[in-house]
């Protein structure tokens, strides 16, 4: 079977939908007029997706405010915010060239989703031919909408994770139903809880193994051939260019993600410095039987926040090293992470959101071709 590869989710929003977010945000178009340059930049990420040679596409999350803020609000400025919620919650990540992103705030309860990834894909496959994948948020993400310290008056911390749980269950649930093949869990929290970055209290509260025991306790709600199909997604971040957490070691990380019952993983390496380090550590760390399922890792091998475009024999080539360290039968390609995560990006190394967008598909068809030579080269 040759080497699996897919994308993370989401693509640079053209400048003429950013734009529009914005005129809705300021109230001088309708819904229904967002949504039209929505579904024009659904159906152009497809296909340009498709031509790519894609195996497995995503409708680039042009519906979607951020992975993170999808269920809670139409737009990232908060307008058509969810109940119970305030727009004034914590920092979700301080970036290193200084800009920040910030979650809502839960006032009361009861938690739930305003609206459900599968909304997108059922949208999105009447568009496709090629099977869809979706992304959806990790529950370990949603739990910081709850404040760090004391309680919701009448909504104790417990109710709120055992509502986020039964949401994002129905998330998943809701995304197979309509059609997706594979859906994966967006988990860049997990590397930004081991920064401790004073400006931001949360990454110093050593909750990186609080968030694996609560997406497992998400994640053993599936079965194992369920499991098989569901990932986790891991970056230092990727927005407007830049990156949250780089500088933690992948050491800190990586035995503790593994112990999440995923089937598989989506790490981001094409951007790391020492590759075969990583490389070695997942091959120490992933597991042939997690609660029934066995773990393949899909290994970034794709830059979104440069705008050089890998050939495919740097993509290969990178596959044919960590064969050396990870087996080859739990082995995969993808990019970094999702190429524009926040619907508003305007992608400052690149120039243009639009310039970023033509470059992401150079990029994913690099990494189509590039991993067919490594299967070639590995008789896989």
């Amino acid at each position: 079977m040759p080497i699996p590869t897919e994308p993370v989710g989401s693509l640079p929003r053209p400048a003429k939908l950013q734009a529009a977010y914005a005129a809705y945000d300021a109230g001088t178009i309708t819904f229904e007029q967002l949504s039209r340059e929505q579904d024009k930049a659904v159906l152009d990420s497809i296909q340009r997706s498709q031509a790519t040679g894609e195996p497995i596409i995503s409708d680039g999350e042009q519906r979607a405010s951020s992975f993170a803020t999808y269920p809670l609000t139409d737009t990232l400025a908060g307008t058509g915010l969810a109940a119970n919620l305030a727009g004034d919650g914590q920092y979700f990540a301080i970036f290193d060239d200084g800009h920040h992103r910030q979650l809502p705030r839960l006032t009361g309860g009861p938690f739930q989703y305003k609206t459900f990834a599968a909304e997108y894909l059922e949208k999105a496959r009447k568009m496709a031919s090629t099977p869809l994948k979706q992304a959806v948020i990790a529950p370990s993400m949603l739990m910081l909408l709850y404040p760090l310290d004391g309680n919701v008056p009448g909504y104790s911390r417990e109710q709120f994770l055992s509502d986020l749980i039964d949401e994002a269950e129905k998330d998943i649930r809701k995304c197979f139903a309509a059609g997706a093949a594979r859906v994966s869990i967006d988990f860049t929290e997990g590397r930004l809880a081991l920064k401790n970055d004073p400006r931001n209290p949360w990454t110093g509260r050593n909750m990186l193994e609080q968030f694996v025991e609560l997406n497992n306790r998400l994640l053993d709600r599936f079965s194992p051939k369920e499991r098989k199909n569901i990932g986790i997604h891991t970056c230092p971040g990727g927005d407007c260019d830049s990156v949250h957490s780089a500088e933690v070691d992948y050491a800190q990380l990586l035995p503790s993600m593994f112990k999440m019952n995923a089937g598989y993983f989506l790490i981001q390496l094409a951007s790391e410095k020492d590759k075969a380090h990583v490389y070695k550590l997942i091959g120490e760390n992933i597991r042939k039987d997690a609660n029934g399922v066995k773990q393949v890792a899909f290994i970034g091998v794709i830059n979104p926040l440069n705008p050089r475009v890998e050939t495919a024999q740097e993509v290969a080539d990178d596959l044919l090293l960590a064969s050396k360290y990870i087996p080859k039968d739990q082995l995969g390609s993808t990019d970094d992470c999702g190429f524009s995560p926040f619907s508003i990006d305007v992608k400052p190394k690149h120039g243009s959101p639009d310039v970023a967008r033509d470059i992401a598909f150079q990029k994913i068809a690099s990494r189509v071709e590039g991993t067919k030579i490594a299967s070639e080269k590995l008789g896989v």
